[in-house]
């Protein structure tokens, strides 16, 4: 009896078994993961496109961003994200130790290029890592931060079976009954106005840092849902819807502009409209917005912008990144003046 070629297999697999578990690591990281960062949420994805590694990253407010660069290896994976400052920290300024041209002026420095750097490892559908932020000055910040794979996202559903329940009138036109405000911290500047829910913050003053004022929220939270709003925006400020408290569908004045992902009814950063249905600022508007089984719709002023889209993952400014949970409608009120009249939700009925 040979058993030497028995003996080889064995030898062989013994070999070959730590690269099928780095492999098995590798792979591990690949999908979209939830974050959950000391200051908020986030957002992760890394794929593979063509064969070469890609990602993109939320991270607390703003768009979702993709990254300079990805690598995974030994199961550790490593993404950086290569941004540019002005010298000086605005455009067409001298830095400090800029030089000086002829006829005495400041002669414009280049930019200054930084480099924030997240390495993370999984554990099985949980995530583990830092974000190494860098400082203009020199050095970098690290936060330390987790998240939780994403849960696969549902079927398309179909809107013509999904049943909705009795409208629940969210703003009774008189005072603040039903809603708080989301950061008990801050100035409240929400009042009401001739059945309007309306915000005025402070005016910014230049030079000066500009005053955050309170988002407000309902009181009650809910899962899926159709909700209607009409919304006014005044000339260059911006405002938010954010849907379960996670998902902003963005009210700016965006009218004449080209179709964009941050524009009026645009999930924000991350679903652009098909259209522009926005009306000048100043105007009333009207929302209609549909969040069931993690897909999106939204008419605008009697206008489909978004039809039945997924949403791959919570927006910039959401209270939490686990899209498995209830959450509360806000109204963001620390961008700009806005004001709000008729909300109307009509939960899902399972």
């Amino acid at each position: 009896m040979n058993i030497r070629i028995p003996i080889l297999h064995l030898i062989g697999a013994l070999l070959l078994a730590p690269f099928a578990r780095a492999a098995a690591a590798d792979e591990a990281l690949l999908g979209r993961w939830a974050l959950t960062l000391p200051s908020g949420a986030g957002w992760l994805e890394v794929k593979r496109d063509g064969g070469a590694l890609k990602s993109s990253l939320l991270w607390g407010g703003g768009s979702v961003v993709p990254q300079t660069t990805t690598a995974i290896e030994n199961g550790v994976l490593t993404v950086t994200l290569v941004r540019e400052i002005p010298a000086g920290g605005k455009a067409g300024k001298a830095g400090k130790g800029g030089k000086t041209g002829k006829g005495g002026k400041a002669a414009e420095a280049g930019p200054t290029k930084l480099t924030d750097v997240l390495t993370a490892r999984a554990e099985g559908d949980t995530l583990k890592g830092t974000r190494k932020l860098a400082r203009a000055n020199g050095g970098a910040d690290e936060v330390a931060f987790t998240g939780k794979r994403s849960l696969p996202l549902p079927p398309r559903p179909n809107l013509a079976k999904v049943k909705f329940g009795e409208p629940i009138q969210l703003f009774n036109g008189r005072d603040l009954t039903g809603w708080k405000l989301k950061e008990p911290n801050l100035k409240n500047a929400w009042t009401v106005e001739g059945g309007a829910l309306v915000n005025r913050p402070p005016a910014h003053v230049e030079g000066q840092a500009r005053e955050r004022t309170a988002n407000v929220r309902t009181e009650k939270e809910f899962e899926d849902f159709n909700l209607k709003v009409e919304v006014n925006v005044p000339a260059g400020s911006n405002s938010g819807v954010y849907l379960r408290g996670i998902y902003e569908i963005q009210v700016v004045d965006s009218y004449g502009k080209a179709l964009d992902p941050h524009n009026m009814g645009a999930l924000y950063s991350r679903i652009t409209p098909s259209m522009s249905a926005e009306k000048p600022a100043g105007e009333w508007q009207t929302m209609d917005m549909t969040l069931v089984d993690r897909h999106l719709t939204v008419v605008l002023n009697g206008r489909k912008i978004i039809d039945n889209q997924p949403v791959l993952g919570c927006t910039g400014g959401a209270m939490w990144s686990d899209e498995s949970k209830p959450g509360p409608i806000y109204l963001q009120g620390d961008h700009g003046a806005v004001s709000y009249r008729n909300l109307v939700l009509k939960p899902v009925v399972r």
